[in-house]
């Protein structure tokens, strides 16, 4: 077993890495609401339509590109870390297969791009969005994120992100500048890649070192790949159905109210993201009592943060959409309320499988929750689409992620059951109508939609924390604890400093 007084030493790079985290999450949340409100009202529903449609089209070479290593990378790159001539071989392993698997999908997607008419009406489009494929291949992020390098991604992210917002407003001006948008879309998602491939040999050597043994990730990337092949199917699947059975504008309907639940969905993950190489270390080195606490204390962060999140969105469902998108966006209010749920049901299966299971080897359990999500999203998109259009997959998308929720917690039972049991929830819940009580009367004041959601949201989430601390609810008061200790501790050094002076 691991020294207890090395595991102390990493806990305050775990700190580190969280506060960055929180600080690429916020940078993932401020720029599309920057970016997107204008975007949505130059493109319009048409145009953002066929950038999300080529996105979810691409999205599916790219996963078989992939395979399971942005997954799987990070658990085992997190495992020999401290090993650099393993480390080494590990990485270049990985990199080896990823390239070629790149290879053989830019092939068939050639192939696509002549003999699918759907993807020949719009084939530059889908050629710019495909550069994902290759950009995705050389930035081996699972390296980063397996080596907790949380202070580097995030320096990285929020410099191209700034760089593709002046593009945005630069360059977009008419409706028919999707390409260019398309254009940006890519560099800011995907261009990091290029950078990190510059800056890799500062932990792995860049040489060829021979003896590559392949064999032995092909289970588990088989495994993760499936895996992936399951949630790109549903993430992406009623977008794909969208656009065939419904038109493009039907997709930038239902793209608005997804790119919100996003926005806020990259809030409610953030710890899970940072825990995950973490996790896996505990399990590698025995350390269980570390690996629940940890899984205690996020499952509990997602139920305080998203639960809160999806009703305020619920209600405020039109302002948001109508302020983030335009007037012209009426038909994504109804699918962005039905979608808003999936907030604390993807929060909780993010920790639940990400952080849990996949360090743990129990790979095959996400592979199994996720095949039922797809399987149901399918057959419940087959149906409602035609029908319903965007708030069709809207339901069906819900539908799936608790139904992967449902199969997750049957495995896991036994370990989580008195975690959720734990959960404060009448304090929960009377802070959520006593937030809900406190800010709904705003909507009839006739204020502009960003007032509106200005005040409201000032006044739900005051209120909902408010109750949360009176009623001492312990991760709350333990958080507040540390923000509140770390200003008075800044404070009284700098009345040291001037009493010294």
């Amino acid at each position: 077993m691991v020294d207890k007084e090395n595991n102390k030493n990493r806990n305050p790079l775990l700190k580190i890495n969280f506060i960055m985290n929180s600080i690429l999450t916020m940078s993932q949340f401020i720029f599309p609401l920057i970016t997107f409100p204008y975007v949505s009202r130059i493109l319009l529903p048409e145009g953002t339509g066929k950038v999300a449609f080529a996105t979810s089209i691409i999205a599916y070479f790219a996963m078989f590109a992939q395979l399971g290593i942005p997954t799987y990378g990070i658990r085992a790159c997190a495992k020999v870390r401290d090993n650099k001539e393993e480390l080494t071989k590990t990485t270049q392993e990985l990199f080896i297969i990823n390239i070629t698997m790149c290879v053989i999908m830019y092939a068939l997607f050639v192939i696509a791009l002549y003999f699918v008419p759907r993807l020949m009406e719009e084939k530059m489009l889908f050629i710019i969005v495909s550069f994902v494929i290759i950009f995705n291949a050389i930035g081996m992020e699972w390296l980063y994120k397996g080596l907790e390098q949380y202070t580097y991604i995030t320096v990285r992210s929020i410099i191209i992100k700034f760089i593709a917002l002046i593009a945005i407003f630069f360059l977009i001006q008419e409706e028919d500048d999707y390409l260019i948008y398309a254009g940006i879309t890519v560099f800011a998602a995907s261009a990091s890649g290029v950078l990190n491939f510059i800056n890799a040999h500062k932990y792995i050597s860049m040489k060829p070192v021979g003896g590559y043994n392949f064999r032995r990730h092909i289970k588990a990337i088989v495994i993760f790949f499936a895996t992936s092949c399951a949630i790109i199917v549903y993430t992406n699947l009623d977008i794909v159905m969208l656009g065939f059975i419904q038109t493009d504008k039907d997709v930038g309907y239902y793209n608005a109210a997804v790119k919100i639940k996003i926005i806020l969905l990259s809030i409610v993950t953030s710890l899970g993201t940072v825990l995950l190489p973490r996790a896996s270390y505990y399990i590698e080195h025995n350390m269980k009592d570390e690996f629940f606490l940890i899984t205690h204390k996020a499952i509990n962060f997602v139920i305080l943060i998203a639960s809160p999140l999806t009703l305020f969105f619920i209600f405020f469902a039109r302002e948001g959409v109508l302020f983030l998108s335009g007037n012209a966006y009426e038909g994504s209010i109804l699918p962005m309320q039905i979608i808003m749920p999936t907030l604390l049901v993807i929060g909780l299966t993010n920790i639940m499988g990400i952080q849990m299971l996949v360090p743990m080897g129990k790979e095959k359990i996400v592979l199994y929750s996720v095949i039922a999500g797809a399987v149901v999203n399918l057959i419940a998109n087959s149906i409602l689409i035609p029908k319903m259009g965007a708030s069709g997959a809207a339901i069906g998308t819900l539908i799936a992620e608790i139904v992967v929720w449902i199969v997750q917690f049957a495995f896991l039972k036994e370990m989580v059951k008195n975690i959720y049991l734990e959960v404060n929830y009448i304090s929960i819940i009377i802070a959520l109508l006593l937030g809900t009580a406190g800010s709904i009367w705003c909507k009839s004041m006739g204020m502009s939609y960003f007032m509106t959601l200005l005040v409201s949201s000032v006044l739900f989430f005051g209120i909902y924390t408010l109750v949360l601390t009176i009623a001492k609810e312990p991760l709350v008061i333990e958080i507040e604890g540390q923000v509140f200790g770390k200003i008075i501790k800044k404070f009284k050094e700098s009345e040291k400093s001037r009493n010294e002076i």
